[in-house]
């Protein structure tokens, strides 16, 4: 029988120590690092055979959820922002005990046509794609509108919601019925934090993104939905993400006590990337600690 255990103190429920880190952060230098399942996701065969690309697997949600498709037996190739390619080679080694392919991309979403080349690589390297997680993201606070660079604006937009158009618009040429693509939103789509202007309205782009492409691809066989995470403890946090005298009480005031850890939304992602999701689409899921993403 499983242990039941208390939510509220099931993973790290304390303080965080105050901390920043240059751009990009490293999860590798995080205290305490994330769990994203290294020592506990178990698999069971869940994505056999399927052939899956994450953007953003190098850390945080994205590493989780590679961890778990690569554990339930799928082929996985994570992207990844070149200058963090040390947190993408420790999920190689978290991984390395899996049957199937484990493939490494770096690549600047930033880039115009990016992208495209990426999801044109990974197809000729696994030889197809059935599983698209659409997760890589920047994260800036800013105390004001004044404040906030325009720049900033340009470049939280292009890595968080265009590219995404991008790459769904490359991989759909390759994307046979029965595939998945599967976004990450976040609660910030419909509680946005003041400090988080730009991001917040990439994520309500990205979960209305969702739920319009979902329309689109259904005919193909195709189902589209999304995840959207609430406070949870990743990189994303440290270079900009937060006001650094906001770190330690990160994620205290959900409804559970503490901030979600990555693992905890690694079975959403195997979910709806697995058969056993096949009259799910359009959908956005809500992991989030308890607020509610009012969507």
């Amino acid at each position: 029988m499983t242990e039941q255990r208390d939510p509220r103190t099931l993973y790290f429920h304390e303080k965080f120590k105050s901390q920043q880190q240059d751009t990009p952060a490293l999860q590798r230098q995080m205290e305490p690092e994330p769990d994203c399942g290294e020592d506990s996701y178990q698999g069971s065969g869940k994505l056999a055979g399927r052939k899956a690309l994450i953007t953003g697997g190098d850390s945080g949600i994205g590493r989780a959820a590679a961890i778990a498709y690569a554990r339930e037996g799928a082929d996985v190739a994570i992207q990844f922002f070149p200058p963090e390619e040390e947190d993408a080679l420790d999920v190689v080694e978290a991984v390395k005990d899996s049957s199937g392919k484990f493939m490494l991309f770096p690549c600047d979403l930033r880039e115009d046509g990016a992208a495209t080349a990426l999801i044109e690589a990974v197809v000729d390297e696994l030889g197809g794609l059935d599983i698209l997680v659409l997760n890589a993201g920047q994260q800036i606070a800013q105390q004001s509108i004044s404040e906030l660079p325009i720049e900033q604006v340009k470049t939280t937009f292009t890595v968080n919601i265009i590219s995404m158009f991008e790459a769904a618009q490359a991989a759909v040429n390759h994307l046979q019925p029965g595939s998945t693509i599967i976004t990450t939103s976040s609660v910030q789509a419909t509680n946005p934090s003041p400090q988080l202007l730009d991001y917040a309205a990439t994520k309500a782009a990205i979960s209305n993104f969702t739920v319009n492409l979902a329309q689109q691809l259904a005919a193909k066989g195709i189902r589209v939905n999304g995840v959207a995470p609430g406070p949870i403890w990743t990189p994303l946090q440290l270079d900009g993400g937060q006001f650094p005298d906001k770190i330690p009480e990160f994620g205290q005031d959900s409804l559970i006590g503490r901030a979600g850890q990555p693992v905890e939304l690694a079975p959403v992602y195997v979910f709806l990337a697995s058969p056993e999701s096949s009259y799910v689409t359009g959908q956005i899921y809500g992991v989030t600690g308890g607020t509610n993403i009012n969507l």
